[in-house]
């Protein structure tokens, strides 16, 4: 027996949204990753954690803020900076500011690698998500993430 409310189900427009969004969702971090594990030997949370650092100031940032950025845990990144740092391509060292946080830093070798696979990259998302849609769908699609995310908590 149920007690309480009613689940507030979604009616059949919703249930279809719904399903396209998850699908998304699961079919778009494969494809990311497939294409940079193939032409760049990078996963797509280390591409994302190069490329963030790639347009910081001084392409340097505290690790907390990169964990921010990147959508993942503290502890996850600095794992995949450990790999990075043996790659050369990032180097962590104190903050000057504050002791206390750890700074990442973008190596040249890392900017060259960024630079190396951006087009790629950038290639792959046209095709998977851009060149499938409308210029007025790409502001709608524009329109609907920035609603979807204003407000949400970083992934931890």
């Amino acid at each position: 027996m149920q007690t309480g409310p009613e689940p507030n189900w979604l009616d059949d427009e919703e249930m279809d949204a719904w399903i396209q969004v998850a699908i998304a969702l699961a079919r778009l971090p494969h494809a990311l990753d497939a294409q940079l594990l193939r032409d760049a030997q990078l996963t797509h949370f280390e591409y994302e954690v190069l490329s963030a650092l790639s347009e910081a100031p001084d392409r340097t940032l505290r690790m907390s803020a990169l964990a921010d950025l990147s959508y993942g845990s503290l502890s996850r990144l600095s794992h995949v900076v450990t790999r990075l740092e043996k790659r050369e391509w990032v180097q962590r060292f104190p903050c000057p500011e504050d002791g206390r946080f750890t700074n990442a830093v973008l190596t040249d070798a890392g900017w060259d690698k960024v630079v190396q696979t951006a087009p790629g990259y950038a290639a792959n998302v046209r095709s998977l998500v851009i060149d499938r849609l409308s210029r007025a769908q790409i502001r709608q699609l524009a329109a609907i993430g920035k609603r979807i995310n204003a407000g949400s908590p970083p992934a931890r």
